[in-house]
């Protein structure tokens, strides 16, 4: 079965160049009507023009899609709740939400200022809360939607020069983690995308043009689209780039019980081969399974029983 998105309202934030205009435009060619959102600034976040949506959005409808230009600064929460009310004023609904956009302001921890590092937080992190709050009432009450963020391996793995980066992208994973418990009943599901691609954010990081030419953003948009059709999964991270995917997990190892007179920090550090080993370790779903697992394995040490 084909993935399609008839009858729907997509919003595309940072979608008037790479993976964002990929993103926007293949949603359009599946039946999504698009709200093509991009300040138009450069990579580090500065400048503004709408030129750069609106020539997306003249692409859009020159294969026959319906789409608007949006300029709305993803930082600030006024503008963004009129870009949600524009989309909801022309077509009465929004289903999904990807949040694209984003800025880079690499430099060494040593080296950064502090005004980078919470700019490139701000935009990443909050421009992703500020638009998912502006649509999460409307899509609890449509009883249905769907939300990327837009995380990645720097933020999963790290990566020299992006300590700001890697926070904010760490902290998506975090949001994504809570806000799909608190929307799954409502139909609405939240997932993470990690992409690599050819765009103007990673070609002076990758300058081999052969790489270059495997890391399609349109190989990363068929990961997105997953992401957020109808049967999308929930609570995924998705990592996608050269026609590659894989899923990545924050997984816990089964761990050790320590009795109270052995609870010191050289128990602790005798016991870290046997903490770390990763024979049981499994996902877990909720903070609060933590936990459960932990009084859980008290309570059979002491032998304790609970209710």
């Amino acid at each position: 079965m084909s993935v399609r998105f008839d009858g729907q309202v997509a919003i595309v934030t940072g979608a008037g160049n790479g993976l964002g205009r990929s993103h926007a435009l293949e949603l359009a060619r599946r039946g999504a009507k698009v709200v093509v959102n991009d300040l138009g600034g450069a990579r580090d976040g500065s400048g503004a023009s709408l030129s750069a949506a609106e020539q997306v959005v003249a692409e859009i409808e020159g294969f026959g899609g319906e789409a608007i230009a949006n300029g709305a600064n993803v930082t600030d929460y006024t503008e963004v709740e009129n870009m949600v009310g524009s989309a909801v004023e022309r077509w009465g609904r929004v289903d999904i939400l990807v949040n694209n956009a984003g800025i880079l302001r690499d430099k060494s921890f040593a080296k950064m200022d502090l005004d980078d590092f919470k700019q490139v937080m701000d935009v990443h992190l909050m421009g992703s809360v500020n638009c998912t709050k502006a649509v999460w009432e409307l899509m609890r009450k449509q009883n249905y939607g769907r939300i990327a963020m837009t995380t990645s391996s720097s933020g999963l793995y790290g990566n020299f020069g992006q300590s700001n980066y890697g926070a904010a992208k760490m902290a998506l994973v975090g949001l994504m983690n809570t806000l799909c418990l608190e929307g799954e009943k409502y139909g609405i599901k939240v997932n993470c995308l990690s992409p690599t691609a050819r765009t103007r954010m990673t070609e002076d990081i990758i300058p081999d043009p052969r790489v270059l030419d495997l890391m399609t953003p349109e190989s990363v948009t068929a990961g997105l689209l997953a992401l957020v059709a109808e049967d999308a999964p929930n609570r995924f991270i998705l990592g996608a780039g050269a026609g590659a995917f894989a899923c990545a997990r924050i997984v816990e190892t089964g761990g050790v019980y320590l009795s109270p007179q052995q609870q010191t920090p050289e128990a602790v550090q005798a016991q870290m081969e046997s903490i770390a080993d990763g024979g049981d370790q499994k996902e877990i779903y909720g903070g609060l399974n933590q936990t459960v697992k932990f009084v859980q394995k008290a309570a059979h040490a002491l032998d304790v029983e609970l209710n």
